[in-house]
């Protein structure tokens, strides 16, 4: 029972950056937006908390940088996006191609170091108990703001009417322009909530999970995350489980190596991705179902001047 509690806890871990990620994609998504940027700016927010948290020592300052960095990339995305009708996908891959570089770039003082021991995550006496202690009250205070924002993020679609306006960008923005719903504020509001949530998923890997920088470091996490959205229909709590997921099967093959399991190593590191995909993609088998859940202005550029 220790050790099933300890491999569920450090799934959850493992899949904090990738639920964080994903939460604030399928908020601009449900907009209407679609920002294939998402590993450059995990990567810019991770070099920068990284490096904030090496020079000040302040862990809340890191990831408030990291935080501020994906939310300016947001930006960066919404001045051609949104305020130039560019292509949102040709935009956003310019986005994930200008965080790797300038990540790599930025990043080579840095270059295998890594950051000063925090002592242990989560509540002293509670993380202790067994069984649940562990996956329920040892993790870092980030695991507990992720899990927060998908019940407010599904609270806010479903339940309020930010949300009804939020989805309604989304469905058809010509009729809530009509409406005088100012529809590229909003899209600009949901962009800067998703460059944020990527900002702190790139600030939790280098800071807390994996604390050290090392080049290409989300290892393709963000285009996962993207994936992970669209085979989750946009609900938050099939995003919810399909990031665990992925954190599972990674934990998993860590622990199956350490009990002398032989397999090929490439196969191992690919198993994360590939079971992702697999079970996400039969969870959502029917492409009349996803249809039916996409919002229908997905990747469409709009002008309210015609």
């Amino acid at each position: 029972m220790e050790a099933i509690a300890t491999l569920v806890a450090a799934s959850i871990a493992a899949g904090t950056p990738m639920l964080l990620a994903a939460i604030g994609i399928l908020v601009h998504e449900r907009t209407g937006v679609v920002n294939l940027g998402v590993e450059g700016m995990m990567l810019m927010a991770a070099i920068v908390a990284f490096a904030t948290v090496d020079g000040s020592g302040s862990y809340l300052a890191g990831f408030a940088a990291g935080a501020a960095v994906g939310a300016l990339l947001a930006v960066v995305f919404a001045i051609f996006a949104l305020g130039l009708h560019a292509n949102q996908y040709a935009t956003g891959l310019a986005i994930a191609l200008l965080g790797a570089g300038a990540s790599a770039f930025i990043g080579l003082p840095y270059a295998g170091q890594s950051l000063p021991a925090r002592g242990d995550d989560g509540i002293a006496t509670l993380r202790e108990l067994p069984g649940l202690g562990p996956v329920l009250f040892g993790h870092h205070a980030v695991v507990y703001l992720a899990l927060a924002l998908v019940v407010a993020v599904a609270w806010l679609l479903f339940r309020t009417r930010a949300g009804l306006v939020l989805r309604a960008v989304g469905e058809s923005p010509e009729a809530a322009h009509a409406l005088g719903i100012p529809v590229r504020r909003v899209r600009l509001a949901a962009l800067l909530f998703g460059g944020a949530c990527a900002g702190l998923a790139g600030a939790y890997l280098a800071t807390v999970y994996t604390p050290l920088w090392a080049e290409n470091m989300t290892a393709g996490r963000g285009w996962i995350a993207l994936a992970l959205v669209v085979f989750a229909t946009w609900r938050p709590a099939r995003v919810l489980i399909g990031a665990y997921l992925f954190g599972g099967v990674t934990m998993l093959q860590l622990y199956l190596q350490g009990r002398g399991v032989q397999a090929p190593s490439q196969l191992m590191s690919m198993a994360p991705y590939l079971a992702t995909i697999v079970v996400l993609a039969l969870i959502s088998r029917s492409p009349r179902w996803i249809r039916l859940n996409m919002p229908a202005s997905l990747g469409k550029p709009f002008n309210p001047n015609g």
